[in-house]
């Protein structure tokens, strides 16, 4: 039995990278002593009954960063989050040597030995792709001021960035992460939970599920839209999303909720869902769509792949390994996306081809 750090800032819900933390944790408890550090406290209920995860109280012990440390940051009226990146690295190192394996969940990171790092996308990778980019980014020299305190504070080494074992998220992914840091990677897919039983196709809701973090990169608006132009053809397709938001997306959703409205109630917002809930909806619609360019992997379309739809994800990014590349499960304008969708819909033998080849 090993003792093994994990560190990851939060497992809180929502997000992917948060679950495939939540696994990792519930893979690693049966067989060894396992100390979660992290920025956020470990609230385990609704841990397991937001990701699906059976984590109990004693299966782990719990390591946060200190008060001290985390005080302003926090109070900050911007999520910070590569300044507190940098904090939980530098107390990693800390406490490092307590223990005999170092395993990191939130990309790349010096944990002053050589550890295991999981990578979504690279954290250091920059110019940041434009999906990241967020009005406080601006202007660039204010920003690039933000990533030189950050970085003084972290005070990482790019040799032990290098040194440790570097696992990705997507083969997508893997190829940035060469570049970045000039060493090998192991494409290690996140796990999707097991769907509920689905009922027969001909017995699915014919509409679309969008899932995930109710967040400006999802680009839900375009979702609408798209999905508004199919009804001129299908006029009887729905739109249920589900996700969650915090105080630093709520705006965004108070635009999604207007659009919703505007567009009819055809379409439906759904938020803080059971994992159980959930599975049931994913099991009971025929179609997902997903709107994130460049999406580091995608759970979602993972999810709902897996619960036997037929998904649509834009071309670029981890999740077309999701679709097999697959071009008809892949657009790149509105337009496109509108012809796609039109088409699989009137054509229950294109239909029965896609489900039998992302089921396979």
């Amino acid at each position: 039995m090993k003792r093994v750090l994990l560190v990851q800032p939060s497992l809180q819900p929502p997000g992917g990278g948060n679950g495939v933390a939540a696994w990792v944790l519930q893979a690693l408890v049966p067989d060894h002593q396992v100390t979660v550090l992290s920025w956020r406290p470990v609230e385990i209920e609704p841990i397991n009954r937001f990701f699906g995860t059976h984590l109990r109280p004693g299966d782990f012990n719990t390591l946060l960063v200190p008060r001290p440390w985390t005080y302003i940051p926090d109070r900050l009226p911007v999520p910070a989050t590569l300044l507190k990146l940098a904090l939980v690295m530098r107390y990693t190192r800390r406490v490092s040597d307590n223990f005999d394996v170092i395993f990191g969940v939130y990309n790349e990171t010096d944990y002053g030995r050589r550890g295991i790092q999981y990578i979504h996308f690279p954290t250091y990778l920059r110019p940041r792709p434009a999906v990241d980019l967020r009005w406080y980014h601006w202007p660039a020299a204010g920003l690039e001021l933000y990533y030189r305190l950050a970085d003084r504070i972290a005070g990482f080494s790019m040799d032990r960035l290098r040194a440790n074992l570097t696992l990705v998220n997507s083969n997508w992914t893997g190829a940035h992460v060469r570049r970045f840091l000039g060493v090998d990677t192991r494409t290690l897919y996140p796990p999707v939970v097991d769907p509920a039983p689905p009922p027969p196709w001909s017995e699915r809701r014919n509409g679309f599920l969008a899932i995930g973090r109710i967040s400006p990169e999802k680009e839900y608006e375009r979702l609408m839209r798209i999905l508004a132009r199919v009804r001129a053809h299908h006029p009887d397709i729905t739109l249920t999303i589900i996700g969650t938001w915090d105080r630093h997306t709520r705006a965004y959703f108070g635009e999604l909720a207007a659009l919703a409205t505007s567009l009819g109630s055809w379409i439906t917002i759904r938020q803080d869902l059971s994992r159980d809930a959930v599975r049931g909806l994913m099991a009971a619609h025929r179609y997902g769509i997903h709107g994130m360019r460049e999406e580091h992997f995608g759970m979602a379309p993972a999810e709902l792949m897996r619960a036997g739809q037929i998904v649509w994800v834009p071309r670029g990014g981890g999740q077309m390994e999701i679709v097999g590349e697959e071009p008809a499960l892949m657009y790149d304008t509105d337009d496109d996306a509108v012809e796609k969708i039109s088409t699989v819909l009137a054509s229950p033998a294109e239909q029965s081809r896609l489900r039998e080849l992302l089921a396979a």
